[in-house]
């Protein structure tokens, strides 16, 4: 697959931005973006931020017609953005459900749908989801989360199915506990419980995931398609 444009929700900090960097600095052209307006590195002449609600579709039009327009649809969508309202089901308000689900499972909907035409009509593609362990092992305290995630690996089989005579993957990546701001709340002695039921003896880092959805997006990885890869250090094994 050639160096051309990758679209990636969510970068703005974290693996999103571990991602964006890493594309970035291999010669891609990189769209980035995130709720709130934003920078990774103002030396990156091939990085573009934009701001963007993924779950208004009237913005995601808008954000289809200037890429368009610009010659940068892209043929790799990384759908990374996502949200957390942690709290046990009993005490769940039903916005904290409601705006988990529309971020996390509805976004990446909304983004696929739009930019898989174009994937179609070029008969090339990569579209990779960033999940979670949550959404494969539950999780207390995530009823939300981990059913928007767990919803991404049967997206991610059912439209591989459906796009993989037109020579598009589709593919979901699973981080397991990973340094960034979504685990910063953790305390020590939370860190070395969840350590301690890791087989690799650590919390794993964002270079971690960018490396596999990396490989992903390669002409390499062109035989692997419908996959949820845990990157979790072992603490989910089938």
């Amino acid at each position: 697959m050639t160096k051309e444009n990758v679209f990636i929700s969510g970068a703005s900090r974290g693996i999103g931005k571990d991602i964006a960097l890493l594309f970035a600095n291999n010669g891609y052209k990189v769209i980035g973006t995130s709720r709130s307006d934003f920078s990774i590195d103002d030396n990156l002449d091939n990085f573009i931020p934009l701001k963007l609600d993924i779950t208004s579709r009237n913005d995601i039009k808008d954000c289809f017609d200037y890429l368009k327009s610009e010659n940068l649809l892209p043929n790799i969508l990384i759908n990374n953005a996502g949200i957390t309202a942690d709290q046990i089901f009993m005490r769940m308000k039903d916005e904290d459900w409601d705006n988990v689900i529309e971020t996390n499972l509805t976004g990446t909907f909304n983004l696929s749908k739009i930019f898989i035409k174009n994937m179609i009509k070029n008969k090339s593609g990569r579209i990779i989801n960033i999940s979670s362990v949550s959404g494969l092992m539950g999780n207390p305290g995530q009823v939300n989360y981990a059913s928007s995630k767990a919803a991404l690996t049967g997206f991610t089989k059912s439209l591989a199915k459906e796009v993989g005579s037109r020579n598009i993957t589709v593919n979901s990546v699973a981080p397991g506990y990973i340094d960034t701001d979504m685990t910063s709340f953790l305390d020590n002695d939370a860190k070395e419980k969840i350590i301690n039921n890791i087989p690799l003896g650590r919390i794993g880092v964002t270079s971690d995931i960018s490396e596999l959805v990396m490989f992903l997006a390669s002409d390499e990885a062109s035989y692997i398609t419908g996959q949820t890869i845990s990157v979790d250090g072992g603490l989910l094994m089938y």
